[in-house]
């Protein structure tokens, strides 16, 4: 096993020719779920999972599987991947890169003619983005028991169209079960979406888990008026509410460190007229914790703070909570199957936590789990600038496939 070595140059090259499909003119890509382009991403990777000897089975979701028998069928398979779809302004390697670094470790063990005794297989996941079809991680979600197929095959997109549909037509709407059989051990490598390992000058990345996630949408309530004839103590002015209760959620994210994040990222304000007194104003509040317990004192904090700031202002409030994604610790084995990998190939590495949803994150609720991170530059993801050098992809792929095979090996 020690002389397995993966062709980084092979890798790179096969990221650049899938990145054509969908390419956009700032260098990134558009390949959003069950479009035409990403049919063609799936063709794509299903004729070099063919050619590369794979048998290839498509289930109900459209999740696409790549099985690379082992000597012993009668041991689960030990699973890798990621995703094909992209953000409508997504980069060249957010989940294509999971997805294509199991293909580069099947050609390896092809090249040297290695057999492991579990079978491999290599898993292109459906629409983990959610930028088509909403929530995201749809097809693993159904995989995990997340959700329910019927759920996910009736969502809409903006135009009405139905995610079964649109499966169908595409040719991607297979016979299989979604999930029901055993997983010895699933790994996705990944780009880390984030800045900690460029910054701590770390190759590897060793995720030992994921952060939890609470989405909220809130309404504030006031009275609309004139911006001249009415004085200020006499306002009911929503927008000055919910800007006091955004301070508010940097206050907890900042408060409950290390790890949370406390994210605004939409603010809508009614009327939105130079000289009228905002009298409706929409937002929502992302936070994200690895513990659970620091998650629940972040909401409750949340629930507090702006039931004060609309009692004190005379808003009314409305406050949902639309998702609880509950934290994901990964598995104890996978992991240190990953630590030892990163070692063995002499990689700087490091332990870290996933501040991103992953399909992993879904897997992990029905089999043992663990991520490989590799650095991408600035930390930039979900952007056509997005980058990665080639060294670090093939470092994160060697380690993926010393990992896969130890965990497919005699047990």
């Amino acid at each position: 096993m020690d002389n397995l070595k993966i062709d980084g140059a092979r890798l790179w090259e096969s990221l650049m020719e899938l990145a054509k499909i969908g390419a956009t003119e700032k260098g990134g890509v558009c390949r959003l779920a069950l479009t035409d382009l990403d049919r063609e991403g799936r063709d794509l990777f299903v004729r070099w999972c063919e050619e590369a000897g794979c048998a290839v089975r498509v289930d109900r979701a459209g999740n696409i599987f790549a099985r690379r028998a082992g000597r012993n069928p009668e041991r689960p398979p030990v699973m890798t991947g990621s995703h094909l779809d992209s953000q409508p302004t997504g980069g060249k390697f957010d989940g294509a890169y999971g997805v294509l670094a199991g293909l580069e470790l099947v050609r390896t063990l092809n090249d040297y003619g290695y057999e492991t005794d579990a079978p491999i297989e290599v898993v292109a996941w459906t629409n983990e983005e959610g930028s088509r079809f909403a929530p995201a991680m749809m097809a693993s979600g159904v995989f995990g028991g997340a959700f329910d197929l019927d759920f996910v095959l009736t969502r809409t997109d903006s135009e009405g169209k139905r995610f079964g549909d649109e499966l169908e037509r595409i040719g991607y709407a297979g016979e299989h079960p979604v999930g029901g059989f055993e997983v010895g051990a699933y790994l996705e490598a990944h780009i880390e979406q984030g800045p900690i390992l460029e910054a701590e000058e770390k190759t590897v990345g060793v995720v030992t888990g994921a952060q939890g996630q609470r989405w909220y949408e809130i309404t504030v309530t006031g009275q609309e008026a004139h911006a001249g004839p009415t004085p200020m103590r006499r306002r009911r002015d929503a927008l000055v509410g919910a800007s006091r209760m955004v301070d508010a959620v940097n206050r907890i994210g900042l408060g409950n460190q290390p790890h949370a994040c406390a994210t605004v990222g939409m603010l809508q304000v009614s009327p939105n007229s130079r000289n009228t007194i905002p009298g409706r104003v929409f937002f929502t509040v992302d936070f994200r914790h690895p513990v659970e317990e620091t998650l629940a004192r972040m909401d409750a904090e949340l629930r507090d703070s702006c039931t004060s700031i609309a009692q004190a202002s005379g808003l009314d409030l409305d406050l949902q909570q639309i998702w609880h994604f509950p934290a994901t610790p990964f598995d104890e084995r996978c992991v240190a199957a990953v630590r030892d990998a990163a070692a063995a190939g002499e990689f700087t590495h490091m332990d870290i936590v996933s501040g991103a949803g992953h399909d992993a994150c879904y897997v992990a609720r029905v089999a043992p789990t663990g991520m490989i991170f590799v650095p991408c530059e600035d930390g930039i993801s979900h952007n056509e600038i997005e980058n990665a050098t080639p060294e670090d992809l093939a470092a994160g792929c060697q380690t993926l496939l010393d990992a896969m095979v130890r965990l497919a090996g005699d047990d």
